[in-house]
Formats: C-alpha cells, structure tokens, sequence
C-alpha cells in the first residue's frame, strides 16, 4: 500500500498538532505535511506539546490566495482543514475572511490541485441552540442531571444546525460547501464537529459531555482518512465516550471505525 500524502492547515493549532503527531508516528502510513501563516504554536498548545516541522514540509501561508493553496495542495491525497478564527466573539471581517472566505478559498484549491478527500474542522456549536432550548440536551448543559431520564435520543448530524454566534454560523457555511463540492465535483469530503479539546486533556466540568481528547481527535482524524473512497460526504460529531453525551457519535463507529478509546465523567 502505497503511502498517503496529507497536508493539516492550522498544523500549529492545539487539533491540527495533535493530528500532526499521530500521523507522524505512522510513517509507513503517511507523508505529512503542515500548513500555517507563521511557524508558532497557538496559545492553546502547551509548550512542551509543541510539533516541530522540517522546512521541506511546511507551508507559509494564509488562506487568501488560491494560487498559493493550490500549489501547496499539488501531489496531496487529503488536505485537513482546521485553520479558521476559532473566537466565538471574532468580528464579522474576520469571520468572513478567515472562515467563510477562506474556507471556499481551501475547497477550490484543492479541487484544481486534485485532492481526492478533504476533512473539513466544524464545531460541536454549530449544534449550541440545542442544548440552550430542548430537553434533555438544556438540563444536561445547565448541569441538572435529575432531569435527564436514563435514556434518551442523541442528537444525529442530519438534525438542523442551530448555531448561536457568527463563528459557529461560518462552520455551517463550511459544511454546506463541503457538500457541494462533494456531489457538484466528486470530492470526498467529510466534516468533523469537534467537541471540546485542551492541551492537557484536563476535565472541564462544564463541558464533560462534550470533551474530546487530543488523542481521540486524532484517531477519528485517521479514520477518516482510512474511510473508503466511496464516501463522498458525512458530518460527525467528535468527542470521546463521555457520561451524559448528548451528541450521536454512533455513524463514525459505523461509517469509519471510530470508537473512542477516553472518557470524562463526574463520577471518576
């Protein structure tokens, strides 16, 4: 099996390092490549979690020039999109320029360059209105377990987006774009609703239901890109095995193999 070639925008970012590394540990697997406007980590990423990327495989570069993109995108079998201004309180200019514009900018790239799949980073608050108006997901956000009944339906990928701020908004532009390149051009492209992720895999109280590890990120990354090349198009939700999980998790264990190996609960 001949090795896959994938470039990660945002490679810097506290997600795109995670995927970084793991994919590095593979080389038999993949030839990985990174992508980011400077060579820093983000503030998310602790010091000593920091990727280091030889110059022959990284690409200087923002998402505003599509002839930059696709040329760094010639010869790549997957580009992970996880570059984005990820500020629930960003602007509109740079919402629009950062996610919205260049979000397009990366789908047509790579659609000139060939790529065959694209993994494309949403957000688990495309999905925020939710938990903040029907139950049981309100009580579970709000903390009120005595109201969640020992069973209930997890909210599935093909329910509505129901985004509460403009960057959560731009991730549900990003996935209707993925689904138009994917059946208007044949490109593979799959989105992912990443959960809440730190740089330590720290449990965050308020947001255990929906706490991913960077490990599990990175493994549902992988299946990903191992899925076969039938699968033109899906959205799944990223977290780990969490208690109280309200997001369905269940069509990537069966669509791509991902069961998640962490969890976070109240009751460790």
């Amino acid at each position: 099996m001949s090795k896959k070639r994938i470039l990660i925008t945002g490679v810097y970012g506290l997600v795109g390092s995670s995927i970084y590394k793991l994919l590095l540990s593979k080389p038999d697997l993949y030839d990985v490549y990174g992508m980011a406007r400077r060579r820093k980590r983000s503030d998310r990423v602790a010091e000593e979690e920091a990727v280091e990327i030889p110059e022959d495989r990284f690409f200087a570069s923002d998402l505003s020039d599509m002839a930059v993109l696709e040329k760094a995108f010639e010869g790549m079998d997957t580009v992970i999109h996880m570059a984005a201004d990820p500020n629930t309180e960003a602007p509109w200019e740079s919402v629009l320029k950062n996610n919205i514009e260049g979000g397009y900018h990366m789908f047509e790239a790579a659609r000139k360059a060939g790529v065959k799949r694209v993994i494309y980073a949403s957000t688990i608050q495309v999905s925020t209105g939710w938990a903040l108006n029907v139950e049981p997901y309100k009580s579970i956000r709000a903390l009120e377990f005595d109201n969640v009944p020992d069973t209930f339906d997890r909210l599935k990928t093909s329910e509505v987006a129901w985004p509460v701020n403009l960057y959560a908004s731009s991730k549900v532009f990003g996935e209707t774009i993925a689904r138009m390149y994917s059946s208007a051009h044949g490109m593979s492209c799959i989105c992912l609703r990443i959960g809440a992720v730190n740089s330590m895999d720290e449990q965050m109280d308020h947001l255990v239901p929906l706490s991913c590890t960077k490990n599990d990120i990175a493994r549902l990354t992988e299946c990903c890109i191992q899925a076969p090349d039938t699968l033109k198009f899906d959205i799944y939700y990223g977290m780990s095995n969490n208690q109280y999980l309200w997001p369905d998790i269940k069509n990537a264990e069966e669509n791509v193999g991902y069961v998640p190996e962490d969890s976070f609960r109240y009751d460790d």
